[in-house]
């Protein structure tokens, strides 16, 4: 294939995604109107302002009306709560504590390093 020929190619694949973007957009906007008009129509019968709505998705700067909504409650993590864990190492000097988990604090780290145990900082 020679360059002009690619060259050619290229640009009508161009134009091509170009036409199907565009085309794209205009279903995509004639899909969105009827779902706004709706939302439109069911903000006035329950009489909800714009605020109200940005309130709700806690916006910052958007105050609820008397209406009662507020900033959207927290979710918790289908995990569950996260416990405090009760320290499990102690430094004896500056009574620093560190629960055993995550990445050990420095004062463990250079301890090692001189030559101690971590059984040595036990509670």
């Amino acid at each position: 294939m020679t360059r002009q020929n690619y060259a050619n190619q290229q640009a009508k694949i161009q134009k091509e995604i170009e036409r199907l973007n565009k085309q794209a957009q205009l279903l995509q906007s004639k899909q969105r109107k009827p779902v706004i008009s709706s939302i439109l129509r069911s903000m006035k019968e329950y009489g909800i302002t714009p605020e109200e709505i940005s309130a709700a998705y806690g916006k910052p700067g958007a105050k609820a009306h008397a209406s009662g909504l507020s900033k959207a409650p927290k979710v918790a993590k289908a995990s569950g709560t996260k416990k405090p864990v009760a320290p499990k190492y102690r430094h004896p000097a500056t009574s620093a504590t560190w629960t055993g988990r995550g990445k050990a604090p420095l004062w463990i780290v250079e301890a090692e390093k001189n030559g101690q145990t971590r059984q040595q900082f036990l509670i």
